[in-house]
């Protein structure tokens, strides 16, 4: 909050801006280029495993993968505030869809949804705790999806602080040991780079193959 004005909104629409836009030419630049050639083959896999009632989804994972990835990867810079470290913004976005998802299932497939609480050949006596089971796993999929994303990143953004902290404290007192922490630090930055991209990846995944259930 700046100045009594809460800056959430000014996170979550900034990075839009710095996605270069397509040219009307021929042929585009290098950067324009390579981000098409991404996007493409990013749906591409996406969409693989899914029939054609799933194709319909595609704009909409493919943006929120890459809002994800932008909030994840700006997050990591000095000075930023990440929206993504907050349960209620992942809760906003889990919840919806996968809520979209079971909806679309029980109308276009009510038995074949229906029949996901139940796997078959159990045994007869298994079947009212199986389906208590499963009914439960069933609600738990937005919370595991919404929980993971936040603690993946706080816990990384957490333990860059911490080992960033000792590094400074450490300096004037014993050199050789802050620098031996500084490479540490250095590591676990590469580290977490990496899980904002695969934990933006794993939460559309994920929605994805809730959808390949319902469609």
């Amino acid at each position: 909050t700046y100045l009594g004005i809460p800056l959430i909104a000014v996170a979550l629409t900034l990075p839009w801006i710095l996605f270069p836009t397509p040219s009307a030419r021929w042929l585009n630049n290098r950067l324009i280029t390579l981000q098409g050639w991404f996007i493409n083959r990013f749906t591409q896999q996406l969409l693989l495993p899914l029939n054609l009632g799933g194709h319909k989804w595609a704009v909409m994972l493919t943006s929120l993968m890459l809002f994800l990835i932008t909030l994840n990867m700006l997050g990591l810079l000095p000075y930023t505030f990440t929206p993504t470290t907050q349960l209620s913004l992942n809760m906003g976005l889990a919840v919806p869809l996968w809520l979209a998802t079971v909806i679309i299932g029980m109308r276009n497939q009510p038995t074949a949804a229906l029949g996901h609480l139940l796997p078959e050949g159990t045994p007869v006596p298994l079947i009212p705790v199986l389906i208590i089971i499963e009914t439960i796993s069933l609600f738990i999929r937005p919370l595991a999806l919404g929980v993971r994303l936040t603690a993946n990143l706080t816990a990384g953004h957490l333990l860059i602080q911490l080992i960033a902290t000792a590094a400074f404290v450490l300096l004037p007192m014993m050199p050789t040991v802050a620098i031996l922490t500084a490479i540490v630090l250095f590591l676990l930055t590469l580290l977490e780079i990496a899980v904002a991209m695969i934990q933006a990846y794993v939460f559309v995944l994920l929605l994805s193959l809730y959808l390949q259930e319902n469609v």
